[in-house]
């Protein structure tokens, strides 16, 4: 069950209608344009409610996506970089995000430092195919699994907070 929060920030995220991958040349320009509206609307919404946590951009051809994500826990900013390529058979397939600074450091991500979104994620998005784009794999994707999996992390001692540079140190 999704709860309220989730339902407002997800009704705020317009609903794409372009069914088109990489490989429909002409239509994956309209896609693109529906992706990147989306992205520049829910970027827009989590700054006016204080909740920015991620810069993403991509490629010319819009195939491959990379940026940063950040997570605030105890006043400090700990940021990762992201990226994720988007796959041939998309939209019908969601992308794969990594956060490849944290390979192996938790059960629930793959090889590369792709994230574990099977459970949850990705039959959320096979309902809702074509309508979910980029923004909802970052905000019904990644954005909940750096709530839990950070904090558990930083708690663990796995990742600690490096002065100046705002950026994580992991230790093996």
């Amino acid at each position: 069950m999704v709860d309220a929060g989730t339902k407002k920030t997800l009704a705020s995220i317009p609903l794409l209608k372009t069914k088109a991958g990489p490989r429909d040349k002409d239509l994956w320009v309209t896609r693109l344009k529906e992706e990147y509206s989306a992205l520049i609307q829910y970027v827009e919404m989590n700054k006016s409610q204080d909740n920015d946590w991620f810069r993403l951009e991509s490629n010319k051809e819009g195939t491959r996506w990379f940026g940063k994500c950040w997570y605030v826990q105890d006043m400090l900013k700990y940021q990762f970089d992201v990226e994720f390529d988007i796959p041939v058979t998309y939209p019908a397939t969601s992308p794969e995000i990594a956060l490849p600074e944290l390979d192996g450091k938790t059960a629930k991500m793959y090889r590369g430092g792709r994230i574990c979104l099977t459970d949850h994620f990705k039959p959320l998005w096979a309902r809702n195919v074509p309508k979910f784009g980029i923004a909802h794999a970052m905000a019904l994707g990644l954005g909940p699994w750096l709530a839990v999996e950070i904090p558990d992390l930083i708690n663990r001692g796995v990742v600690v907070y490096k002065e100046g540079g705002g950026g994580p140190v992991t230790s093996s």
